[in-house]
């Protein structure tokens, strides 16, 4: 299968003794046992409650190793240290007693109470909910951890309040620092005649953005002039959030903590202050802003010809929407139409060379929650890719691309210079064989012999597919095949792009690594190239926040969908099951894409049935029925729990019967 990316656990009692220590992530579970894994070992280290040393879920720590037990027993250890909280913010309730007071944390982990000073309670009193702070808990044989409260939580700020707690859980704080707030007002949005005149003046060279409806923070814009050669000069312009943040100052590791903005359903938690995200670097039309730009030459063929790249200021002269761009490209007429269509189809152009080189073209839907004043969804909405959002994709693709290949054919001293790339590795094996046995049953045949020809096939069948019923459950399985993108110093290519090179230039105000690409790339072209000897740790920090922001997007859909779905149970839907297990099967009903659980418990009146892995289904050991990943049927919405963010649905036969 070509490269491999993968790291090799070592077993064994040598792998790690009592007389060092090994850092990770402690693991928590619902019954109070902690487990850390740590890259080397085969099996997480047990953590007993009594050995958390302060530890909260979450938590980076250094543990010390135990004597390892008898074969197939874990390792047991002992947290020495906390080297990083995940959290430093809670919600929960306050109790009040004689001469104290303390905070109950609201969670399904095992979890202290805090105590809090009266003179630290803001006026909150017994009962009510608040978002409190840690302030000390220093060490590890101080058994009453102290806080102090933010906000008092208001009662009809239930749904608002789930919204902050995903977010805390996910280890993103609420609010920025007052350092780091006030860092931010004290920079001036004045661009000097000075800086002006050391960058490339673009400001008089049409250049416009295309952002979502609601967007406020535009990081990109695009320019476009006809060259008297009859080539045409196209510049991506990227807000130039390096040029005011000052390294290693408050707002710097603020944002660098946060690592990433978080998009939920009703707010965005941004990685920047307002100030500098919505205003001060936003390309807002009509303003004169600081830019770091790509500019390309394209000819008439769509062949780039020639590339630069460097500081720049610019001024968007208009601001549109992807629906505005979308009915221009359809109606062909509309403001700046010549430019938009001659960039539409060098946008197609590079979309049909991406693919024909390798990339996996997989169909991209998004669901979007319709939401009244008070942020309770009222309806739910299906956000497709179209041509429009193509046209800004392929030329941000395009900047991204030519900036990590200047980076990795610009080495120093013969050295790589240590450097953010955004990297894809090959399918793994384990994986892609059961889905290619699938495909297989509906006529769909993978060639294995190398990463391009996996890719090709994965394109012949999406091709293939594109319609039919089978189309959504290939899709799904297929990009579970996939590995999952991270940064890295370690340059392996991107195969779901189908590049060698690539990394991200594009977003700096919403994604931290964007920032470090800004400040390595200005210092090679200023001829001092830095050498990060922390970056791969930058890597992995950044990739690690990004997982955490997806994580707590996942977690605040899910909970909009069940806030929704409560409006209808008892009610039958039509649905799609997504996903099968040893213990029920899930299904997205087909006219609001929610999902929910049928669980076994509740088919055991029909009959027993059995999970077949390979085949993605659930089979009745009498009747031969089968429930398989891809087939429509009936549900009946039976419970919508907030809590746990999970719906719970019964399968209706007689639905199908009378059809």
């Amino acid at each position: 299968m070509g490269r491999k990316n993968s790291k090799k656990k070592t077993k064994g009692r040598g792998a790690a003794t009592a007389s060092f220590l090994v850092k990770g992530t402690l693991d928590v579970s619902r019954t109070g046992m902690g487990y850390v894994a740590v890259d080397g070992l085969a099996d997480d280290i047990l953590i007993r409650p009594a050995d958390f040393n302060s530890a909260l879920h979450g938590d980076l720590v250094a543990v010390a190793i135990r004597e390892r037990k008898p074969a197939g027993n874990r390792m047991k250890g002992i947290v020495k240290s906390v080297l990083k909280r995940k959290r430093e913010e809670f919600i929960g309730l306050i109790q009040i007693g004689k001469g104290f007071a303390f905070l109950v944390v609201e969670t399904d982990k095992p979890m202290p109470d805090f105590f809090i000073h009266h003179t630290d309670l803001k006026g909150a009193k017994h009962g009510e909910r608040v978002l409190a702070r840690v302030t000390n808990w220093s060490t590890a044989h101080d058994k009453r951890p102290q806080a102090k409260v933010v906000t008092i939580l208001a009662p009809e700020q239930l749904h608002d309040v789930a919204m902050k707690d995903i977010l805390l859980e996910a280890g993103f704080s609420l609010q920025f620092s007052d350092q780091a707030v006030e860092e931010s007002l004290r920079i001036s949005a004045a661009i000097s005649s000075q800086e002006a005149t050391i960058r490339r003046d673009l400001r008089g060279i049409c250049t416009f953005t295309i952002d979502p409806l609601d967007a406020k923070d535009f990081d990109d814009a695009l320019s476009f002039q006809l060259l008297p050669s009859g080539n045409y000069e196209i510049g991506i312009h990227i807000a130039d959030v390096s040029h005011y943040i000052e390294e290693g100052g408050d707002l710097d590791q603020e944002s660098y903590a946060r690592g990433t903005s978080v998009y939920l359903p009703d707010r965005v938690n941004p990685m920047l202050p307002e100030n500098i995200s919505n205003v001060l670097c936003s390309l807002r039309p009509h303003e004169d802003k600081l830019t770091f730009s790509v500019i390309t030459e394209i000819n008439q063929s769509g062949q780039l010809v020639k590339k630069w790249m460097g500081k720049t200021v610019i001024h968007s002269c208009h601001r549109f929407t992807y629906e505005e761009v979308q009915a221009i490209l359809e109606e062909k007429e509309g403001l700046y139409n010549k430019e938009l269509l001659q960039l539409h189809v060098f946008a197609q152009q590079m979309r049909t060379l991406r693919i024909s080189n390798g990339a996996i073209n997989f169909s991209s839907q998004e669901v979007r929650f319709k939401l009244n004043e008070a942020g309770d969804p009222v309806g739910i909405m299906i956000k497709e890719s179209k041509e429009s959002h193509q046209l800004i994709e392929e030329f941000m693709l395009l900047a991204n691309r030519i900036v990590a290949e200047k980076i990795a054919t610009s080495p120093l001293d013969g050295k790589p210079i240590p450097f953010p790339f955004r990297i894809h590795d090959d399918p793994d094996e384990e994986r892609l064989i059961p889905f290619m046995n699938f495909a297989r049953k509906f006529g769909h045949a993978f060639d294995q012999s190398s990463p391009a020809a996996v890719a090709a096939s994965f394109n012949k069948l999406l091709a293939a597919v594109n319609g039919k019923p089978e189309q959504h459950v290939l899709e799904q399985l297929g990009i579970r095949t996939m590995a999952k993108a991270r940064y890295t110093t370690k340059n392996v290519g991107h195969y779901g792009l189908g590049f060698d090179h690539y990394c991200h230039f594009t977003s700096p105000i919403r994604r931290y690594p964007d920032i470090l690409v800004h400040r390595i790339l200005y210092s090679l072209l200023s001829d001092k190239p830095k050498m990060d000897k922390k970056m791969e740790e930058k890597c992995k920090h950044t990739s690690d926040r990004e997982r955490a922001a997806m994580e707590a997007e996942r977690a605040a859909n899910k909970y909009k969908q069940v806030q929704y779905m409560q409006n209808f149970l008892g009610e039958e839907f039509e649905g799609v099951i997504s996903g099968v297990a040893h213990f029920g099967f899930w299904v997205e009903t087909v006219e609001h894409k929610c999902e929910g659980l049928v669980h076994l418990n509740s088919l055991s009146e029909y009959d027993d049935f059995r999970h077949i892995e390979s085949d993605y289904s659930l089979v009745g050991l009498r009747s031969g029925r089968k429930f398989r990943m891809g087939d429509k049927l009936w549900i009946k919405v039976v419970a919508a729990n907030l809590t746990k963010r999970q719906l719970d649905f019964e399968w209706v036969l007689a639905a199908e019967k009378s059809k």
